[in-house]
């Protein structure tokens, strides 16, 4: 068990949140963020397909700050093929992004995801 526990959810964010996740990552993430079927397997150019957001996947492994730059800024990570957002979303949005894709999370992994933002804070 994590000590700081899991973060408190905001309303307001979630419900801000899932109109800017739908349109802009559902797409490649699933309108529920389960990611692509076969997520763990390497295309033919080395790339990865989009992960799921949910629990069983790494979202809820980064801080609060590396995912806030990864969309913002996409990744140069070669595996990776995750566009930049940061020219249509800014970082109050992407907030609400990220604190919607919590709530597919479980209490350990909130936990977990707010005790990596702390210590990368």
């Amino acid at each position: 068990n994590f000590e700081a526990g899991p973060a408190p959810l905001d309303a307001t964010l979630i419900a801000d949140g899932k109109p800017l996740y739908d349109a802009y990552c559902a797409s490649c993430h699933g309108i529920d963020g389960a990611g692509a079927d076969n997520w763990k397997v390497v295309n033919a150019d080395w790339s990865y397909p989009p992960p799921p957001h949910d629990s069983t996947g790494h979202t809820w492994h980064h801080s609060d700050r590396l995912l806030i730059d990864l969309i913002a800024n996409g990744s140069d990570f070669a595996p990776s093929r995750m566009p930049a957002f940061g020219d249509r979303l800014n970082t109050r949005e992407i907030e609400a992004i990220l604190e919607y894709i919590t709530t597919w999370w479980g209490p350990e992994e909130r936990a977990r995801q707010r005790e990596v933002s702390q210590q990368d804070g």
